[in-house]
C-alpha cells in the first residue's frame, strides 16, 4: 500500500521547501479559526484521532527515524453520506493553517475501509495507521493537523467533520 510513503511526503514538508514556496491561501481570514474551505459548512460528521496529543517514538523500520502512531476515525451523525473529499491543513509555524493534503473519494474509501466512500449512519470508519514519520531527531517538530471530511447527503447538502491532532516534538 502506498499510504506510509504518501503520508511521509505530504505530512512532512522540508523546512527549505516551506520557506521557498509561498503557502497556499487556505486561511485568508485570520480573525476566524477555520480555514476558508471549512467555514459555513454545517457539521454532520464526528472525526477524531487517537491517541491525541501524539508523541514520536523510535521507528523500528528505520534506524534513527521516528514515527507518530495514531488512528483517525469518522462517523456520520446525519444519515447516509457520500464523501466528496478528505484532507488536512497543518499549522507548524507562525503563518498558521496551510493546505496539506487532499484525498479523493476513492482514496478515502481505501484509507478508511469505507466501500464506495459511503458513510452509513452509526458506523465508524477507521484509518488505522495514519502515521507521521521523521528521518532523524533533528527532523522532529511539533505541529497541529486539522483533518476534515466533506460529504453530501442524497439531497445534495454538504456536511463537514473536523478533527484536530496535536503532534508533539517529544516528551
Amino acid at each position: 500500500m502506498k499510504t506510509p510513503l504518501l503520508l511521509t511526503l505530504v505530512l512532512l514538508p522540508a523546512a527549505g521547501e516551506a520557506q521557498s514556496n509561498p503557502p497556499a491561501a487556505a486561511w485568508t481570514n485570520h480573525s476566524r479559526v477555520l480555514p476558508d474551505k471549512l467555514r459555513q459548512v454545517p457539521v454532520g460528521l464526528t472525526l477524531w484521532h487517537t491517541p491525541n496529543p501524539n508523541y514520536p517514538e523510535p521507528n523500528p523500520a528505520q534506524p534513527g527515524g521516528y514515527v507518530w502512531k495514531h488512528s483517525t476515525r469518522v462517523r456520520s451523525e446525519v444519515g447516509e453520506l457520500e464523501v466528496v473529499e478528505c484532507g488536512s491543513f497543518i499549522w507548524y509555524n507562525e503563518t498558521g493553517w496551510q493546505a496539506n493534503m487532499r484525498e479523493t473519494p476513492a482514496e478515502f474509501a481505501e484509507l478508511f475501509r469505507c466501500p464506495g466512500g459511503r458513510l452509513r449512519p452509526g458506523r465508524t470508519y477507521t484509518f488505522a495507521r495514519n502515521y507521521r514519520y521523521a528521518d532523524s531527531r533533528q527532523a522532529l517538530y511539533g505541529g497541529d493537523a486539522l483533518w476534515y471530511v466533506l460529504a453530501r447527503d442524497k439531497a445534495g447538502r454538504l456536511y463537514k467533520g473536523l478533527g484536530l491532532i496535536e503532534t508533539e516534538a517529544g516528551r
